[in-house]
C-alpha cells in the first residue's frame, strides 16, 4: 500500500521539520485509530508527570493498535499529537521523541501538533490520532 501513498511539500510552502503538508492516498481501505493514551493494559495512566514515560506509553500502544490492523508506522496517512502545555520546549520534546522512535515514520505524512489545555484522564500530557492506509 506505500506506493498508494504519496507525500508531497510544495516548493511554494514552508519548509518542514520532517512531514509532509500534503499526503495523497488512492482509493482503498483506511483505519481510523482512538486517540492513544499513555494508559497501560489495565487503564492505569502511566508516567504521572513524565512527558517522556507517557510518550513512550503512547508509542507502544500507537504500535499495538497499528499491528491488530495489520498496519505498520508508514502506513500512516494523517497524524495529531496532542500535548497538554503552552510550552513550545515541550511540544517540541514530544515531537523528537516521536519521530526519533519506532514509530517515527507515521510522523513523515500531514501531520498536526497542538498543545492544549486539557486531556481526557486526569495526568495525561499526550495523545496521538491516527490515520492509516491500510496495506493490501
Amino acid at each position: 500500500m506505500t506506493e498508494k501513498i504519496t507525500r508531497i511539500n510544495p516548493e511554494q510552502l514552508h519548509e518542514t521539520p520532517g512531514y509532509h503538508h500534503v499526503t495523497v492516498v488512492e482509493a482503498g481501505r483506511t483505519a481510523y485509530l482512538a486517540g492513544q493514551c499513555p494508559l497501560d493494559r489495565n487503564g492505569d495512566l502511566v508516567g504521572s508527570g513524565s512527558l517522556e514515560t507517557q510518550v513512550d506509553q503512547v508509542i507502544a500502544n500507537a504500535l499495538t493498535a497499528l499491528a491488530a490492523a495489520n498496519a505498520q508506522p508508514q502506513h500512516v496517512v494523517r497524524s495529531v499529537i496532542y500535548v497538554r502545555s503552552d510550552e513550545r520546549d515541550h511540544l517540541a520534546a514530544v515531537w523528537r521523541r516521536l519521530t526519533e522512535s519506532a514509530l517515527g515514520p507515521a510522523f513523515t505524512t500531514a501531520s498536526t501538533l497542538l498543545g492544549v489545555a486539557q486531556l481526557g484522564f486526569p495526568g495525561q500530557l499526550v495523545e496521538v490520532d491516527l490515520t492509516v492506509a491500510l496495506p493490501d
